[in-house]
């Protein structure tokens, strides 16, 4: 991996990498020892796919300590809930070289081969939908805690570009969730310093998050280290954002959109071994 010299050197690789891909792609990285940020297209908008889920938590944490729901509340699995099954084609894990895309198929978790009138708890709906991503999870809790909660939620953080427009696979309204990496990098920051919602809470929605299941990006290269992260994929979108809880902590968000999900990928990893090594000073 060839760094430049120089304050700017990860900057310079991460432009460098950026600049092989196709389509539209972007990072934010900031040491939380030293306050160091890269900002690569970190406030432009990009096409959410998977990552808007960890605004849903968000909400979900906020209203059982305000009280309007219960971790331990059951919620009725209904068929409308579902997500329409659609297997990978043969073809497609043979392209993608095994990488994994949750979102790329809306089979995505495990709730649509479940019986319906099954109940599941709070708690449970949103392990599910960050840990594996499960689609049908992360919209009985749009559901349940209302579009228009998360969104104010989001804009009380002072988020402009980051928005839940719709359901997951609700293409009905021809609409998209959107994120600038920016934002993102801010939202984890607040979770790493235990101030989104409350310690407890942002303790909680952390040990979540490090449990997720999809590590093909961020971490692929990255050594056996606690990362708390949300990977999002979709046709010619791969995006991963997270924190790095190496000795010197920091938080890495990667977009790619319109791109070639492979390379985009692989670009990631490159990008996320870069930021390690730099930040513990290892080039």
């Amino acid at each position: 991996m060839n760094f430049g010299k120089g304050e700017n050197m990860l900057k310079q690789y991460i432009n460098e990498r950026l600049s092989t891909l196709e389509g539209h792609a972007g990072v934010y990285y900031k040491n939380l020892k030293t306050g160091e940020t890269v900002l690569t297209e970190g406030q432009d908008q990009f096409l959410a796919a998977s990552i808007i889920k960890i605004w849903i938590m968000a909400e979900a944490f906020r209203q059982m300590e305000e009280g309007t729901i219960k971790k331990d509340q059951k919620i009725i699995l209904r068929d409308s809930d579902k997500v329409p099954n659609n297997k990978m084609p043969d073809y497609f894990a043979e392209k993608t070289r095994g990488i994994l895309s949750e979102d790329m198929f809306p089979e995505s978790g495990v709730l649509n081969y479940l019986h319906a009138e099954s109940e599941w708890t709070v708690e449970d709906l949103c392990r599910l939908m960050i840990i594996i991503s499960d689609n049908t999870a992360t919209n009985i809790l749009i559901r349940l805690l209302g579009m228009t909660n998360i969104n104010e939620l989001i804009q009380s953080l002072n988020m402009s570009k980051t928005r839940l427009n719709r359901s997951l696979f609700d293409t009905s309204k021809k609409i998209e969730n959107t994120i600038s990496l920016e934002e993102t990098g801010l939202f984890l920051e607040k979770l790493y310093r235990e101030e989104l919602i409350s310690s407890k809470a942002s303790q909680e929605m952390s040990a979540i998050l490090q449990n997720q299941q999809n590590n093909s990006k961020i971490p692929f290269f990255l050594p056996q280290i606690p990362i708390a992260h949300k990977t999002g994929e979709d046709n010619g979108i791969a995006n991963d954002v997270g924190i790095i809880y190496s000795d010197i902590p920091f938080i890495l968000c990667f977009a790619a959109n319109d791109s070639y999900t492979p390379a985009a990928n692989q670009a990631c990893q490159d990008i996320a071994k870069a930021a390690y090594q730099y930040s513990m000073g290892l080039v």
